[in-house]
């Protein structure tokens, strides 16, 4: 009879413990279905888009093909207009957010390094205020930011009208620096660290070449986001640069797009511009996708 107690009570646990339920309710799905439709037919729209002209644009269905295709004549007139210009403007992005995301990455990597190995006076405090940054939107800095370009550029250090304008104030990422600290903290032990010391391994030495091995999912993970956001920046190159030579995709494309007018008519050129910069962030998502997915899914967990 003694025996039979422990069976009952394990028979009432397993019916009383709810089982995990498989699938998706009806009313997730429609909302998941209606979020994938607010995403993806902008996207089928810009794709379909590139095989018309501006006629058929206006005068067929917008979200499926036409007849004839003009897919090779909207991709010639891309890179031919202006003196094909566009392609420089593409370089220009590409070089722009290529420096961005080393400069991020590097950045934030040495100051999450020594926020979490190093103690110092007002650290937490510090951290916090850096923290509370990310609060602030990007373009309510773009004219503070201006204003100390052009205070330099009267001091002698001429930066307005230059990458560098651009490049230097993006390399700055708060949230890059918390996602750095905690992949210092979970994924380079301090006893790790002590150990290098006691072998004689200089500082630098540790840093380079024993801890940012074991921080690489963050590394990708924040140069990726800082690419992505030095692509897509439009308002503080758009205060920075003047020359046209300059311009990233974004505000080269803006420009196109302001001098349309009735006798240029340059809609399908445009989006067909705007689907082409699209390209090179998928391609970094995808070739990076295995180190930026696992970034992500470490930083929540040590979070």
């Amino acid at each position: 009879m003694s025996q039979a107690l422990p069976d009952v009570g394990a028979r009432a646990r397993a019916v009383s413990t709810p089982k995990p339920r498989r699938g998706f309710t009806p009313l997730q799905l429609l909302v998941l279905g209606l979020f994938a439709i607010y995403s993806l037919v902008p996207l089928w729209w810009m794709f379909v888009t590139i095989f018309k002209d501006n006629g058929q644009l206006f005068s067929t269905f917008g979200l499926w093909f036409s007849s004839p295709s003009h897919l090779l004549d909207n991709v010639r007139k891309v890179f031919t207009h202006q003196d094909g210009i566009f392609p420089r403007w593409l370089l220009n992005s590409a070089l722009y957010s290529t420096a961005i995301a080393i400069g991020s990455a590097l950045t934030c990597a040495t100051a999450g390094y020594a926020f979490s190995k190093f103690q110092f006076k007002g650290k937490n405090a510090l951290f916090s205020l850096i923290l509370g940054t990310i609060m602030v939107p990007g373009t309510a800095l773009v004219l503070p930011l201006f204003l100390i370009m052009q205070n330099l550029g009267q001091a002698g250090i001429p930066l307005i009208n230059t990458p560098w304008a651009f490049i230097l104030p993006s390399i700055v990422n708060p949230f890059g620096l918390y996602l750095m600290r905690l992949f210092w903290d979970a994924g380079f032990p301090d006893e790790l660290m002590e150990a290098a010391r006691i072998d004689g391994a200089s500082e630098g030495r540790i840093f380079w070449q024993l801890g940012l091995p074991l921080v690489r999912g963050g590394l990708v993970t924040v140069a990726l986001f800082s690419f992505v956001a030095g692509w897509n920046n439009f308002f503080l190159p758009l205060m920075m640069l003047n020359s046209t030579e300059l311009y990233p995709l974004t505000l080269g494309l803006s420009v196109w797009n302001n001098t349309t007018t009735g006798t240029e008519r340059l809609y399908t050129m445009i989006v067909t511009g705007a689907l082409i910069s699209i390209l090179p962030l998928v391609l970094a998502f995808l070739s990076l996708g295995r180190y930026w997915q696992g970034g992500l899914s470490a930083g929540a967990v040590k979070g």
